[in-house]
């Protein structure tokens, strides 16, 4: 746990996307390389077993692929001598057979993305969950309607949440649709041409795709990098909904507003310096997480031309902004989940602070009906300077 991860990495696509879970995936892919290649006869069957056996992210060295890294440009050849260091050699033989470096890493991304979205969606689905029942619960609850931060008309606060709600469920059915349909297997070899696994190597994707969950795609994907940046894309969508309804509560849970404010707890919202706060620490937790988000998000977009059948640089770039997205997406709806499940709503706040103005929010109710007499302009302009006198 790091310090700041009761902000950052909440919920349970924290530990879906650590550096122990990616090298798992990682792992994973080869043991399924390997099977795949067992089930076609390019291999022993024993020897993807016994592979399988060893690959165990718990064993490695973290610190020592890091190092590796360094020296070849990625983790992957270091993860290979260690794991064909405990392995018989006829296992190690096979191993990693038709692959090339990027294959895993883009893999491993695409595995740790579906893994970790599976509590994301759940978060989502509930907090969408509270969103229905304030919905419900509050479709006659009254308070005015804010515009440049100014009160405009009356809305309800039922209505606010509806709103919430249907960002939720959309930024929800989008990942889920990412999950199922986009999150791809990358198998192409050092060129995306499949050369080393001869005929037999689309059906070997194929095999591997369906081991690992993923879908298959109709050709390799490593240069082509619509996929990274559709999980992106949908990532920041559903980060920016998630900050929308963050920066509503902390807005309403302003003192001089107090329409709403978060479940209370012991110590929960506490100022280092003023006994008498209740600071929206969910909300704030949200919003940090979703401005965040742009920068990420366009750091995958940027890499998206790359050169040739590998690029220099750009997709070594990709995967820990993809993996930064997730574990923020994840955290934001874990504390999205607890903070709408909790929120306590003030009916008689919200009607109160309606009537501040004494009626004027409803000048346009008042120029409409204005309207059939003098005509739009002259009663836009006449109910106009008379709120402005009444103000």
């Amino acid at each position: 746990m790091s310090l700041f991860s009761g902000l950052f990495a909440r919920g349970g696509a924290s530990e879906e996307v650590s550096d122990r879970a990616f090298l798992q995936a990682m792992l994973d892919f080869e043991v399924a390389l390997l099977r795949a290649l067992a089930r076609v006869g390019m291999a022993p069957g024993e020897a993807a077993e016994e592979v399988a056996r060893a690959a165990r992210a718990e064993d490695f060295d973290l610190s020592e692929l890091g190092r590796s890294a360094a020296e070849k440009g990625t983790p992957i050849p270091g993860m290979l001598s260690v794991l064909r260091a405990r392995v018989s050699e006829s296992a190690g033989a096979h191993l990693h057979r038709g692959a090339t470096s990027q294959d895993v890493v883009d893999t491993a991304v695409m595995l740790v993305a579906r893994r970790a979205l599976v509590p994301v969606l759940d978060d989502l689905g509930v907090a969408a969950d509270g969103c229905a029942l304030l919905a419900e619960r509050h479709r006659r609850t009254l308070l005015p309607g804010r515009t440049l931060l100014q009160q405009a008309l009356p809305t309800t606060f039922g209505l606010k949440a509806a709103g919430w709600l249907v960002g939720l469920d959309g930024a929800r059915w989008e990942l889920a649709d990412v999950r199922e349909r986009t999150l791809a297997v990358q198998l192409g070899g050092a060129v995306g041409t499949l050369a080393a696994l001869g005929e037999r190597g689309l059906e070997i994707a194929a095999d591997v795709a369906d081991s690992l969950g993923l879908a298959q795609p109709e050709l390799p994907w490593h240069t082509m990098r619509a996929r990274p940046a559709r999980l992106a894309a949908a990532l920041g969508a559903a980060l920016g909904v998630l900050g929308k309804v963050g920066r509503d509560v902390s807005l309403l849970a302003q003192t001089e507003v107090a329409e709403v404010a978060e479940a209370a707890g012991e110590g929960r919202g506490g100022s280092s310096t003023m006994p008498q706060k209740r600071n929206p620490v969910g909300a704030i937790a949200i919003v940090a997480c979703s401005e965040r988000a742009p920068a990420l998000v366009s750091t995958v977009f940027s890499v998206m031309p790359q050169e040739h059948e590998r690029a220099a640089g750009a997709w070594q770039a990709e995967s820990e902004p993809l993996l930064e997205l997730l574990r923020l997406t994840g955290s934001a709806a874990s504390t999205a989940r607890e903070l709408v499940g909790g929120l306590e709503v003030d009916a008689r706040k919200m009607r109160g602070d309606l009537e501040i103005t004494d009626g004027l929010v409803m000048s346009e109710s008042v120029v409409s009906a204005l309207s059939a007499s003098l005509g739009r302009a002259t009663a836009q302009d006449l109910v106009e300077r008379a709120a402005r006198r009444g103000a």
